[in-house]
């Protein structure tokens, strides 16, 4: 199987990843973990993006690419992966398809996690995130064992300045438009399929695993 997981920030998409992906025993890719693995390793591809992020810029679309061209080349993902934040736009989507072609892969399923703003903003409002290993705890809906403290590295938990309210609400605005083409492009394909993500995690990963049975 191979499944691309879209969704709105606070939609659990990095969680549900995941736990889907032990589920399935297939391979999860997160560009974000891609991305910080090749700069703490300083691979070439890693130390030109640290370069960008040095300077306060957004990694390009084309060094994500070549990353994900790498690790598209392992062993691993041949049973199959789930994609965790790629694509992001319209020119991501269209790159993808043609680095699954080359490797003769296509995209069985497409699952569009849909948030309601409500909901995105309370997730987003109380994540804590680790400063040392980037895990999400969440203050309400999953606390860590000790208040402030990593449970799986001891460290530091804190609040990112984009995980405040009015941020937040800009950053559906802009997300909104961006994914509107995306699923577009993917209900052309027929590959996309959409599943409330207001649900508990537990609730919402069953529904994804039967979806993506049904269609594998």
């Amino acid at each position: 199987m191979k499944i691309i997981l879209l969704g709105p920030p606070g939609a659990g998409k990095g969680t549900q990843a995941k736990r889907l992906a032990e589920e399935l025993v297939l391979a999860h890719i997160s560009t974000g973990d891609l991305l910080r693995q090749n700069v703490k390793e300083a691979s070439a591809l890693g130390k030109e993006a640290r370069g960008f992020m040095e300077r306060g810029l957004l990694v390009p679309d084309e060094l994500v690419a070549q990353m994900l061209k790498k690790r598209f080349d392992q062993e691993d993902i041949r049973k199959g992966f789930i994609l965790d934040g790629y694509p992001r736009n319209i020119n991501q989507a269209e790159t993808l398809d043609r680095m699954l072609k080359d490797n003769n892969v296509r995209i069985d399923t497409v699952v569009y996690l849909d948030t309601s703003d409500p909901v995105i903003i309370q997730r987003l409002g109380g994540r804590l995130v680790c400063s040392n290993c980037g895990t999400n705890f969440h203050t309400r809906n999953m606390p860590p064992k000790k208040e402030g403290i990593c449970d799986y590295c001891a460290g530091k938990l804190y609040q990112r300045n984009d995980d405040k309210e009015e941020t937040v609400r800009k950053r559906i605005e802009v997300y909104k438009k961006e994914v509107a083409s995306l699923i577009k492009y993917y209900r052309q394909q027929n590959k996309l399929h959409t599943i409330s993500s207001d649900e508990d995690a537990g609730v919402v990963l069953n529904k994804i695993i039967a979806l993506v049975r049904q269609n594998g």
